[in-house]
């Protein structure tokens, strides 16, 4: 199985690739459009700013050549900033358009509450999965877990999904609901980090790269 990290320059590619060699499995790390569009499945990790971030794929033409990979049906996981970058537009740092591959907006998460400051930014640190209303885990990378358990997070900005059927995992975020985890046909994005999440993170991975 040909699995590619995308590289374009803002994913902490190495920590992944560290990640996906624990579960058993070899990935190239690579911008080259012939191994992306020849891969089985794609991990498209990404730190930093959502502007950054569609710069630099724009600048290799990985916006083109990610949407067209996505149009043949194999899976595709987004991880932090690269989930983010799926979707519609981001407020961060002035309005950006994404990929449009997931419909929504990615927005700041609110520091206050009733007037009062309740949330530190960044939201860095673990905080527990669940499913989201109506949403199920059966036949998804989250198959093998169980609500309740903790993955890592650091990240100042959300994605308020517009479809509800697209939510597949939350977190409480002190009286917030974040988006954890979505997923639409071949495509899957986690807020959190997998390959710092423990365990439980590798185990997605594993998941992610095992199902056929």
């Amino acid at each position: 199985m040909k699995i590619v990290i995308i590289d374009y320059g803002m994913g902490n590619v190495r920590s992944v690739l560290r990640g996906v060699e624990k579960v058993g499995y070899q990935a190239k790390v690579t911008d080259c459009e012939e191994d992306i569009l020849a891969a089985d499945k794609v991990i498209f990790p990404g730190v930093g700013a959502f502007g950054d971030g569609m710069r630099e794929l724009q600048l290799r033409d990985l916006d083109q050549i990610i949407t067209t990979y996505v149009k043949t049906g194999r899976p595709l996981l987004g991880i932090c900033i690269a989930m983010q970058l799926l979707f519609d537009e981001s407020e961060e740092h002035g309005l950006h358009k994404g990929l449009g591959l997931l419909s929504g907006k990615v927005m700041r998460i609110p520091e206050t509450k009733d007037g009062k400051t309740v949330r530190k930014i960044p939201h860095v640190g673990w905080r527990a999965l669940n499913p989201s209303e109506n949403s199920a885990w059966e036949h998804t990378i989250f198959d093998r877990m169980r609500g309740g358990e903790s993955c890592y997070f650091v990240h100042s900005f959300m994605a308020m999904v517009k479809h509800r059927e697209h939510l597949l995992a939350e977190c409480d975020y002190e009286g917030i609901a974040i988006a954890a985890a979505v997923r639409r046909d071949n495509i899957t994005g986690l807020q959190f980090h997998p390959e710092k999440s423990g365990a439980v993170g590798l185990s997605l991975l594993a998941q992610f790269l095992d199902q056929r």
